[in-house]
């Protein structure tokens, strides 16, 4: 259904307030927390332009003033030229990798003049609008065709490969959670499930790497477990094929018994080799099953997930080895409990959680906390931002701002969810699943959690990038959507 044109002087009227509530008091709270963050005696007065927490007001001048910009504009101008600012932002970005000066080890940053901007940040609702409008285009299904597929991974992937080419890699794994509007738009549950069990051989793999049997790692000969007992699953399940089940798990019951037992008498056999042989059995044994009796198309996609996994199970620890930095290998065993390195790479977030945890249950009161004040923690205005939340204002502070962006996520799914176009649905789906990445991630993070990869706090973490960047997200989807309640409101 085309929605025509809405005068731009009443959009107001049909603005989503309670929306914009929500975002001015995040704003707000994110200007009165990077004050507290960067409270400086010297300086006291919030409204220093050369303190962080006066720049920051600068910026969110300048957000305000641009979200009035973009209700006033034509709603039909994003969707008709949603591949060109795609393609501007690109460009961008590629120039970005060879003329942004290196800061920290990153090419991310343009300079200038006075200020830098991050166009990763403003390239995430240009990638947000292609992919609308890929969605939007005449007779597309995700399922419909292969190629369908190719040109969304495509879209996502080509903003990825070049953030990651500026060594920002925090940046490029949010655009990772444009998987979830693929999900929404009929993408198999398999592939959220195989990003699942990813993570999870991961972690395995490279927590559990130290003890060794029969040349495999206990961290490996688990994950070898977890393939058998997820074969065994999908063709019960998924194939429902129980007698098939049923005859695996049998056969992985008695070809493990044997391979432990060759383990205790102590019998140099490779680990590697034995338990590919018990697999490749079991996985030709399905093989003919479907050649022979039920021509299953399921039982191929779960001889396809175990040959991968198996794959990527051996590639993990050349990877974390061959292809990570080593700063973001510390920070990984730092995260997973592996080793603290608290004068290092642990360093951030063990200051961070004293931060919070010392705040308790009410907190310290404003510019009362004495971890942030004495700058124990780095970069507690950016990425840390959290960590003054939970020392000033305590747990109730603290889930008072996680339960406004729990509110704030829900609005942003149901204002997608009654979008009549195609092109304004996805779009929401986008901005939420952006939403939802970053703000797990970072508190995640802040407090021990997740790895530390520079992600930042939408609203609160200092900076005119990420404000303007989550600003133009949120407010396109609700010009998109004021021009949906004016058009029934005729």
């Amino acid at each position: 259904m085309e929605l025509r044109s809405t005068n731009t002087t009443s959009v107001f009227r049909y603005l989503d307030w309670v929306t914009v509530t929500i975002y001015v008091l995040l704003v707000f709270l994110g200007a009165v927390s990077i004050y507290a963050a960067s409270y400086d005696f010297d300086h006291a007065s919030i409204f220093a332009f050369e303190e962080f927490s006066g720049k920051q007001l600068r910026w969110i001048g300048l957000a305000l003033l641009a979200s009035f910009v973009i209700l006033l504009t034509d709603f039909h101008i994003y969707e008709a030229y949603a591949y060109p600012i795609y393609g501007l932002l690109i460009i961008l970005l590629v120039i970005t990798i060879f003329v942004a000066p290196d800061i920290n080890g990153s090419r991310s940053w343009l300079v200038l003049g006075p200020m830098s901007l991050q166009p990763a940040e403003f390239s995430k609702f240009a990638t947000a609008l292609a992919l609308a409008k890929l969605f939007s285009s005449y007779n597309f299904r995700l399922n419909l065709h292969p190629k369908n597929y190719v040109k969304a991974l495509f879209i996502i992937f080509l903003p990825i490969a070049l953030i990651l080419a500026q060594k920002e890699t925090g940046s490029a794994l949010a655009y990772m959670a444009l998987f979830f509007v693929l999900y929404r738009e009929g993408m198999s549950g398999l592939v959220l499930t195989a990003a699942l069990c990813a993570v999870v051989f991961f972690v395995t793999t490279v927590k559990y790497v130290d003890e060794v049997m029969l040349d495999l790692s206990t961290g490996e000969l688990v994950v070898f477990a977890m393939i058998q007992t997820g074969v065994v699953v999908m063709t019960a399940i998924y194939c429902k094929l129980i007698l098939v089940a049923r005859n695996l798990l049998l056969w992985f019951l008695a070809a493990d018994i044997v391979v432990t037992l060759l383990s205790v008498a102590g019998v140099l056999v490779s680990g590697q080799i034995l338990f590919g042989v018990i697999l490749c059995i079991a996985l030709l044994y399905l093989a003919i099953v479907y050649m022979a009796r039920y021509r299953n198309r399921s039982l191929l996609i779960t001889i396809g997930a175990a040959l991968l996994s198996v794959a990527f199970l051996f590639s993990v620890n050349k990877v974390f080895t061959d292809v990570l930095q080593p700063h973001q290998q510390q920070r990984i065993k730092v995260s997973l409990g592996i080793e603290e390195d608290l004068r290092g790479a642990g360093y951030n977030v063990n200051q961070s959680k004293i931060a919070i945890g010392s705040g308790g249950f009410s907190g310290k009161g404003f510019l009362n906390g004495t971890q942030t004040k004495l700058k124990y923690v780095p970069e507690q205005h950016t990425d840390f931002i959290f960590c003054t939340i939970g020392e000033e204002k305590g747990f109730i502070g603290s889930a008072a701002v996680l339960i406004l962006f729990l509110i704030l996520i829900f609005r942003v799914l149901a204002i997608a969810e009654r979008q009549p176009t195609t092109f304004a649905r996805v779009y929401g789906y986008c901005v939420a699943s952006y939403f939802i990445f970053h703000v797990s991630v970072n508190v995640g993070m802040v407090i021990g959690l997740c790895p530390v990869i520079g992600i930042p706090l939408p609203f609160f973490s200092y900076g005119g990038s990420s404000l303007w960047g989550f600003t133009f997200l949120l407010f396109i989807l609700l010009r998109l959507d004021a021009s949906r309640r004016e058009h029934l409101s005729y």
